[in-house]
């Protein structure tokens, strides 16, 4: 049996299912991507430092900025193009089919839904070690921030999109302090504390030799993991062909900055020994002081910046892939405000369940495996569409073409392998899960695909234009 689209659904099916659209300008859009990442600026990335040292995470963070770079602009293009609320989902379906769309957004959704438990788990560290309210038990934490977070997206994208930028712009300002107050601590010798080890290669700079430079990969990931998620807004921004290539491209280049300085500032004034272990490493590389309180406060906005904006994202994905009748179609009616209300429930609930847990490190490692993998596949699709489609219009195009893309193809393919290095453990869970959803597809939902879903329409044109060529 073919995976062939059907359309019988009644013709109020589209109007139970529609965003608001116009909601986010271009500079809303780059607070969304900044916002998606910055709690990485914050905690996550240090762990790195005890797979590669300094030198490692360096190295690693220059390579998987250079693919975040070319990934972008990558994506920059196929938002133009294709412009709606699928994201890469939309990119890899018009590219690789019904299949490979799947794939690429199960893998989206995967590290979307995954991210914000794990973010949830740091969120309730930083409130018990600011003795916050009394609690002494996370669970209690991650509960509430589900459900107040949740709330608020049910008001509707603009009001949204709205609270996650000023949160965001807080967050930036805690940045700011952090790099103030660090650099009259700054030692060069703290950067390269870490006693080399036996590895091939070790040295003070590369402690753990070659391979920990390999092993740092996913910990370099952090600080842009999910940047990629701007194109989900497409469907309620303005002018999306000329506003989200735009808003991804400057989020990106913040998220450059800040990455480096945090890496540099915080390591090289606590020392990277001590800062590969802390829970809070921009708190700790400023020791006590009101610079170290105020940055601890908040780094608890970093956190629930990031929480707040993916949890915007996998809502969309899972939108898009249910209003095309991948998923169950009942996740994408909306509501009054416009907003789809089981999209945001139901991967929140299961979040909620995997927060509890409460191993954010190992969570952390999950998601990247689904967001490494997510970025293959759609690397891949800006491959194929250049190839096979070179006439599609494209108001925004892609500096070095498949080039680009082709280094970020392998250098997302190298991510993929590095997060069985780091944690088997993890990336078969993932992996796992993957199957899982790609035997549903394969037993029902492929049978039952929505022709009439715009995701559905772009590759049925495609097909005719082809077809008439």
């Amino acid at each position: 049996m073919s995976s062939t689209p059907t359309n019988s659904d009644s013709g109020d099916y589209l109007a139970k299912r529609q965003l608001r659209t116009g909601a986010a300008g271009w500079v809303l859009l780059a607070g969304l991507g900044v916002s998606y990442v910055i709690s990485g600026d914050y905690s996550g990335w240090n762990f790195g430092l005890a797979e590669g040292g300094f030198g490692g995470l360096l190295i690693a963070g220059i390579v998987i900025a250079a693919m975040y770079f070319a990934m972008v602009l990558g994506m920059a293009e196929l938002s133009s193009a294709l412009p709606t609320a699928g994201g890469g989902y939309t990119f890899a379906r018009r590219a690789l089919g019904p299949w490979g769309g799947f794939a690429t957004g199960t893998a989206i959704l995967l590290e979307y839904a995954i991210a914000p438990a794990a973010i949830a788990t740091f969120i309730g560290a930083y409130v018990e070690s600011l003795n916050l309210f009394g609690i002494t038990d996370g669970w209690w934490v991650y509960l509430v921030v589900y459900a107040v977070f949740i709330g608020i997206h049910l008001s509707g994208a603009g009001e949204a999109l709205k609270a996650m930028f000023v949160i965001t712009a807080i967050a930036l300002v805690g940045l700011v302090v952090f790099a103030i107050a660090a650099i009259p601590l700054f030692d060069t010798a703290n950067l390269t504390d870490i006693a080399p080890t036996d590895a091939a290669g070790a040295s003070a700079f590369l402690p753990f030799g070659a391979i920990g430079i390999w092993a740092a990969v996913p910990f370099a990931i952090w600080f842009f993991l999910a940047v990629e998620g701007v194109p989900l807004a497409a469907e309620e921004a303005t002018e999306p062909e000329k506003n989200v290539p735009r808003g991804i491209v400057v989020s990106m280049l913040v998220l450059l900055v800040t990455g480096a300085v945090v890496l540099v500032l915080s390591t090289g004034a606590l020392g990277a020994e001590a800062l590969s272990e802390s829970g809070n490493p921009l708190v700790e590389a400023l020791g006590t002081g009101v610079a170290a309180t105020v940055v601890n406060y908040i780094g608890l906005a970093g956190l629930v910046a990031s929480f707040f904006s993916i949890m915007y994202a996998y809502s969309r994905q899972t939108f898009a892939l249910s209003r095309a009748g991948y998923l169950p179609r009942v996740l994408s009616v909306t509501n009054s405000r416009k907003a789809p209300t089981l999209a945001l429930i139901v991967p929140g609930v299961i979040g909620f369940l995997l927060s509890l847990t409460g191993q954010g490190a190992m969570l952390l490692n999950m998601a990247v495996f689904g967001a490494a993998l997510s970025y293959v596949l759609m690397m891949v699709s800006h491959i194929v569409l250049r190839r096979r489609e070179p006439d599609m219009p494209r108001p925004y195009r892609t500096p070095g073409g498949v080039w680009t893309t082709g280094f970020a193809l392998v250098i997302a393919v190298i991510s993929v392998i590095a997060t069985f290095l780091v944690d088997s453990v993890a990336a078969l869970w993932t992996l796992g899960a993957f199957a899982v959803f790609m035997a549903y597809f394969a037993f029902y939902s492929r049978h039952h695909l929505v022709a009439s879903a715009p995701d559905e329409e772009f590759a049925a044109l495609a097909a005719a234009e082809k077809e008439l060529g």
